[in-house]
């Protein structure tokens, strides 16, 4: 006769491996954390395995899942999904995903990796930003007849990642959507910063034209908020700087493999994570949170230490990269305290003498 612990997972439409191990030929950790070694990235699910099965000697049954009612057709479901452990996942998650007609999901192999760990068969199509509108009419005719559930890669839909049209587009057709919460990597890495949760503002990641991302920086110079930005590690130490050239060297935490085995959060003002990252080559993508000008000790005496000579430096590179002059001298402003009017009269001067040397 099956035990009870047997008779819960055949119920729970299958098991892993009982000796732990994964599919993808990883081992997992009782922790639920992967022992791969694998480097950062808060965004994929494949990076990172969490323990989904109960091992044969265990002596606690998994929850079981109650039986629910029918879905109600017309339904877009914004479902959060694991950012690296895969047991940070709800129980109406599971649910939910194992109900719906489909699953629109911005990378299938990584949500049928999540699927299989959990027993979910699924009929999966593609949502992401090259196939949106193709997408898009897709759901909208299922939706009239049926239920659907967006999944991103990982952590919140929306959140830095596709689905807001989509959200647009079922609401003023009369659909309904209803959101599950869950994991997300802003949240998190604002709840382990050690800086003020509250209030926050989410950037998401700094636009990658210098010139508009130190518009972008500027217009965020004065705002008491503790600001949350996401990027990549190539363009780590550029944003880092960055964020120091308009911001002063606030305090700031950078935040890389959450929920897995080898978590790292790092915190300290932005110039010491800039050199950090300069010594240690960054790897993952990573979570930026840094102080707001209101909660940032010795904010108000930012870049008071610029000389002219230091301004004058800057706008050169500033002109040699080919930057905006106005989201440059911005940008300059609010991160050395030195008058906007000064220093586009500084622009202006080494314009005029450039031209003229090249004429000359």
């Amino acid at each position: 006769m099956a035990s009870r612990i047997e008779r819960a997972l055949l119920e729970d439409g299958g098991r892993d491996d009982p000796s732990g191990h994964s599919e993808d030929g990883g081992r997992d950790d009782p922790s639920g954390h992967s022992e791969d070694g694998g480097w950062a990235d808060p965004n994929d699910a494949d990076e990172v395995v969490g323990r989904g099965d109960v091992g044969e000697d265990s002596d606690v049954a998994p929850p079981l899942l109650a039986p629910a009612p029918p879905l109600p057709i017309g339904t877009l479901y914004v479902v959060a999904t694991p950012i690296g452990n895969l047991e940070d996942i709800t129980l109406r998650a599971l649910r939910v995903l194992r109900a719906v007609s489909v699953i629109a999901a911005e990378d299938a192999r990584r949500t049928r990796s999540l699927l299989t760990r959990h027993g979910i068969p699924a009929r999966l199509i593609g949502y992401r930003e090259a196939n949106r509108a193709a997408a898009t009419t897709t759901i909208l005719e299922t939706l009239r007849t049926g239920t659907v559930a967006l999944v991103s890669d990982a952590g919140m839909p929306l959140i830095s990642d596709p689905g807001a049209e989509l959200v647009r587009r079922v609401v003023a057709e009369g659909g309904r959507v209803e959101a599950l919460p869950g994991a997300n990597a802003a949240l998190t890495a604002l709840v382990v910063s050690g800086l003020p949760p509250a209030p926050f503002s989410f950037v998401g990641f700094p636009s990658r034209q210098r010139g508009d991302r130190r518009a972008q920086l500027a217009a965020l110079a004065d705002r008491p908020d503790t600001l949350v930005f996401y990027e990549a590690p190539h363009r780590l130490g550029e944003t880092l700087q960055a964020l120091q050239d308009a911001l002063g060297d606030r305090a700031a935490a950078a935040c890389r493999e959450l929920t897995k085995l080898h978590e790292e959060v790092r915190r300290g003002t932005l110039g010491e994570l800039r050199a950090h990252f300069a010594a240690t080559a960054p790897r993952g993508e990573f979570t930026l949170v840094v102080a707001g000008a209101a909660s940032n000790p010795g904010a108000e005496n930012r870049g008071a230490g610029a000389t002219d000579a230091d301004i004058e430096a800057r706008l050169r590179a500033a002109m040699e990269s080919g930057e905006d002059m106005r989201g440059a001298v911005a940008a300059l402003a609010a991160a050395t305290g030195h008058p906007r009017r000064a220093i586009y009269a500084r622009w202006q001067a080494l314009r005029s003498a450039s031209t003229a040397s090249d004429d000359g």
